[in-house]
C-alpha cells in the first residue's frame, strides 16, 4: 500500500494511481474534469467545526491531528481507503497551500501506521532467536 498526498491544483500523473480528494469543499477554480478524481470522500474531511477552529494557524496543528485522529476513529472512509490502497498507489488530494500542514498530511500518517499495524498483527508472533555459544 502506497499512499501520497498531492495539490489538487498540481497536474493530474499516471505515477498518481487512484485519485482521492479529501476536502469537504470542492477546491476553488478547479473543473471537476480537470481534477481527474476518481472519488471524492468529503465526509473523511475534517468536521466543518474542526476546519474553521483549525484556520491553518500553525500553532494549532498539533491538536488539530489529535481532534482529526478522533473523527476519523470508527468512519467507514477510512477502512474504505485503506482498501483502495491494496496493492496500488492512492494519491489523497487537498485544496490547502501547506503541503505539510493539512488534513491529507494526517490521513496519509493515519493510514500508514494502521498499514504497518495491520501488518504487524498479521505476522504473528516472533519466533525467539537461537543462542549461540558466546550468549
Amino acid at each position: 500500500m502506497t499512499f501520497a498526498i498531492k495539490r489538487v491544483y498540481e497536474p493530474a500523473a499516471p505515477a498518481d494511481g487512484i485519485r482521492v480528494l479529501v476536502d469537504r469543499l470542492w477546491p476553488r477554480g478547479v473543473s471537476k474534469s480537470k481534477a481527474h478524481l476518481d472519488a471524492w470522500m468529503k465526509d473523511i474531511a475534517p468536521s466543518p467545526q474542526l476546519r474553521q477552529w483549525f484556520g491553518h494557524r500553525p500553532e494549532r496543528f498539533a491538536e488539530f491531528k489529535k481532534r482529526y485522529a478522533k473523527e476519523i476513529d470508527g468512519n467507514p472512509n477510512f477502512a474504505e481507503l485503506r482498501r483502495l490502497g491494496k496493492g496500488k498507489v492512492v494519491t489523497l488530494l487537498y485544496g490547502a497551500r501547506d503541503p505539510e500542514m493539512n488534513q491529507a498530511a494526517v490521513l496519509q500518517s493515519m493510514l500508514r501506521k494502521s498499514t504497518r499495524s495491520k501488518s504487524a498483527k498479521n505476522a504473528g508472533p516472533r519466533k525467539p532467536r537461537a543462542k549461540t555459544a558466546s550468549g
